[in-house]
């Protein structure tokens, strides 16, 4: 008995022509039947918005980064000014062209040696010959979940202003703009421990320098 050899081709053909033909066909069902079950695949994608920025006037001016925290923080976390200073200048450096920033070791340097429990943020502006300056007031925040001690949850709440320290001083030199507040996980906290920790204070940094630089330039968010 001799056995015929299939065709594949012939297959592969006829295959092709069949989901051809299959594809053809939904657009006239789609306009004549309505299937309404297709309709949300034109909508998946990225869809943004434009967000312009709160302020937009420290391109070209040499710019001090001023985070101020109460003695009650800064004891449980004394590095906490320079390292809030130090994410947000890390991200005005990544999304802004012509931003000039002072480093934020010589600021802190200078609010050791020279500043009390009070600060005068035009007066650090004149001592580093600044345009302006941002200063970031923090009025909450957290890394162990003060709900439950045994969970870490960070949480900065912060206000935020704007020093024109070369500015008309017969006018208005001080520009305040929207308290930040992030938190971050924002479901639930984190069973503390030490890796825990160190993962939800970096984060929470990143979410929180981000928020901020966001305020000085054109930028997008997803809906």
């Amino acid at each position: 008995m001799t056995c015929k050899p299939t065709s594949s081709a012939g297959k592969t053909s006829r295959l092709g022509g069949f989901i051809v033909a299959a594809l053809l066909c939904v657009p006239l069902t789609l306009a004549v039947g309505g299937c309404s079950w297709l309709v949300p695949l034109i909508f998946i994608g990225e869809h943004k918005e434009k967000v312009p920025a709160e302020f937009d006037k420290l391109d070209g001016m040499l710019t001090a980064v001023v985070v101020w925290a109460d003695q009650e923080t800064l004891f449980d976390y004394p590095h906490v000014r320079m390292e809030l200073s130090m994410y947000i200048s890390d991200k005005m450096w990544s999304s802004m062209k012509n931003v000039k920033l002072v480093d934020s070791r010589r600021i802190e340097d200078y609010i050791q040696k020279n500043v009390g429990t009070s600060i005068d943020p035009e007066k650090i502006g004149e001592v580093f010959d600044c345009d302006m300056v941002v200063y970031v007031e923090l009025l909450d925040f957290q890394v162990r979940d003060r709900d439950a001690p045994d969970f870490v949850r960070g949480r900065i709440d912060a206000a935020v202003s704007v020093y024109d320290v070369k500015g008309d001083a017969s006018g208005s030199r001080r520009y305040e703009l929207d308290e930040v507040e992030t938190v971050y996980p924002e479901m639930q906290s984190m069973l503390f421990n030490e890796t825990n920790a160190m993962i939800v204070r970096k984060e929470t940094y990143e979410k929180f320098a981000e928020t901020i630089a966001r305020k000085f330039y054109d930028h997008e968010v997803e809906l």
